[in-house]
């Protein structure tokens, strides 16, 4: 199986298997490439509908440049933590970023984001993010905070004094349970046009059974996030040597479905 970076021709190939409708694993195998490399690709470069050759070869070759010039050089570069392939995270970031961008997160937001989430500490002050993701610093105040009113990242004081923002494990279940209480509203708003429209009449049946639909919707996340809650806090418990798809870190049944 090759290694390296697509080639403009790989790029080209993609390109016209999506236009024919090919899923990304026979797009893979006829690129004799990984699955996940071409899903990769696509995704940070526009997503299956808006995917072109050239545009995506010129942004990969506009990032490889950047990295150079970002890079540090001489005494104070460092490898890379617990021995990690650093061009693979940085791929990985980006391929992070791109699903919280098409998830509705605005795009330095979402940059933030991710680069608190593949950081080991959860927490990086405004200069280290400038840093890293080579912007200005009004660009990581304004998308922190965006992320703050979210509830997405917190701040906090180091020993220094020094400001910190943090992406702690919670996190995952307050966006959850504020997506139960959006779509709550939903409910109870078209729950109150049943009443406008008149009761029997077609428009307001149909309101009651998106109110009805998005009730139990509601419900059910907020029922499911208490259920896993403590699966944010508990390390992941190693698998049985040889069985590496082991079910130990799914959350524990705590009733009958």
């Amino acid at each position: 199986m090759p290694g390296g970076r697509l080639t403009q021709q790989e790029r080209q190939q993609i390109a016209l298997g999506l236009a024919d409708g090919l899923a990304y694993a026979e797009i893979a195998r006829r690129l004799d490439r990984p699955t996940s490399t071409i899903t990769r690709e696509v995704m940070r470069n526009g997503g299956p509908t808006a995917y072109r050759a050239d545009l995506a070869h010129r942004a990969t070759e506009r990032r490889a440049h950047r990295r150079r010039q970002a890079a540090p050089r001489g005494p104070q570069a460092l490898p890379p933590a617990h021995g990690r392939d650093a061009e693979a995270v940085r791929e990985y970031e980006e391929t992070l970023t791109t699903v919280f961008i098409q998830q509705g997160t605005p795009k330095m937001m979402a940059r933030v984001m991710a680069c608190l989430c593949v950081s080991d500490s959860g927490s990086l002050t405004a200069s280290e993010l400038v840093r890293h993701l080579q912007v200005s610093p009004a660009s990581v105040s304004k998308a922190v905070a965006f992320l703050d009113e979210q509830g997405l990242v917190r701040r906090e004081r180091d020993a220094s004094r020094r400001e910190r923002y943090v992406i702690d494990d919670d996190v995952w279940y307050q966006s959850m349970v504020a997506s139960a209480r959006g779509t709550l509203l939903v409910a109870e708003t078209a729950r109150q046009g049943v009443g406008v429209l008149g009761s029997g009449t077609p428009a307001a049946e149909r309101l009651e059974n998106i109110a009805r639909f998005l009730d139990f919707i509601s419900e059910s996340i907020v029922r499911a996030a208490d259920q896993a809650r403590e699966v944010l806090h508990t390390a992941p418990a190693a698998p049985p040597e040889g069985d590496a798809t082991s079910g130990s870190d799914r959350p524990p049944r705590t009733g009958r479905p």
